[in-house]
């Protein structure tokens, strides 16, 4: 079984590769900035052809612009990049009865609930990035009826730019650290993820699915836990979505809620968990 995985040199992508690897042939993708097999996205002719070429079994679609605040600054290009990029991807897979799985996220919600999210309550997302991935979720749905859509939150990986290095680096730093209260999701460790989307394809039943941590946590909470599971001691300010001036307006309560995935058997361990072992594996990394 041969798997094409897009976004191949992303944090989710990579760990998705080396994880699959093992049982199937992997077909990675990679950006334009990365060495390996680059197809441009959104150009249709370019994945067209690319599908009929690699002929693979099944597609994993990781690759996304992921820059809220870049999406809110150039919305048509996020529409172009998330949206028709992942329609492009739907059309030529479905065309050839490949099964797809697409990684979308919470930010399709507008997040007035106060209830974590269910696979299938209304979406309504937010912005531009919401947006851009909202449609590529529609897309795939009506162009692809083997279709696995993947929400997830709040992301953090080994090597990549994210939230936990962030308040890390600001606190070795000696920065002043004023973080969001009012905004609440999922953290969600990237190898976690993976191993639990690798789970998933196993079972081949097409849906929707919601994959974070388990658990949910305010931003302030969860700077609060990095620092705790890091052994960092620094002044930590709340501070409201307000007072955070940003591009973006992010939904303030997106968390998500597993029930579907966790019907078939795939769920994933506490946030508090998974950050103490992402933690544990920076320093020994770096040791």
């Amino acid at each position: 079984m041969k798997i094409l995985i897009t976004g191949a040199n992303g944090r989710l992508g990579s760990a998705l590769c080396d994880r699959l690897a093992g049982t199937y042939r992997v077909i990675p993708l990679v950006g334009e900035e990365a060495p390996g097999v680059h197809v441009e996205l959104t150009r249709w002719g370019e994945v067209h052809r690319a599908v009929e070429h690699f002929e693979p079994d099944f597609i994993v679609h990781t690759a996304a612009w992921t820059d809220v605040d870049g999406c809110a600054r150039d919305p048509q290009r996020a529409l172009h990049v998330n949206g028709l990029g992942t329609q492009y991807l739907a059309a030529a897979s479905g065309a050839r009865g490949v099964p797809m799985l697409y990684v979308s996220s919470n930010e399709v919600f507008d997040g007035t609930s106060a209830q974590p999210y269910r696979e299938y309550d209304p979406t309504r997302p937010a912005n531009p990035y919401g947006y851009s991935k909202w449609v590529g979720e529609q897309a795939l749905i009506r162009h692809n009826p083997q279709h696995m859509i993947v929400r997830t939150a709040w992301l953090f990986a080994h090597g990549g730019r994210n939230f936990v290095q962030t308040i890390l680096n600001a606190a070795r730093a000696g920065q002043p650290l004023r973080v969001v209260r009012d905004e609440v999701s999922n953290p969600t460790y990237a190898d976690d993820l993976a191993d639990a989307i690798v789970q998933l394809i196993g079972t081949r039943c097409w849906g929707t699915y919601h994959l974070t941590n388990s658990g949910a946590a305010s931003r302030f909470t969860f700077a609060q836990a990095v620092l705790e599971a890091a052994g960092i001691n620094v002044p930590l300010e709340p501070i409201t979505l307000k007072e955070w001036l940003r591009p973006s307006t992010p939904p303030p309560h997106a968390a998500l809620a597993n029930v579907a995935a966790a019907a078939l058997g795939v769920t994933l361990r506490p946030w508090q968990e998974a950050l103490r072992a992402f933690i544990q594996r920076e320093a020994e990394q770096h040791a």
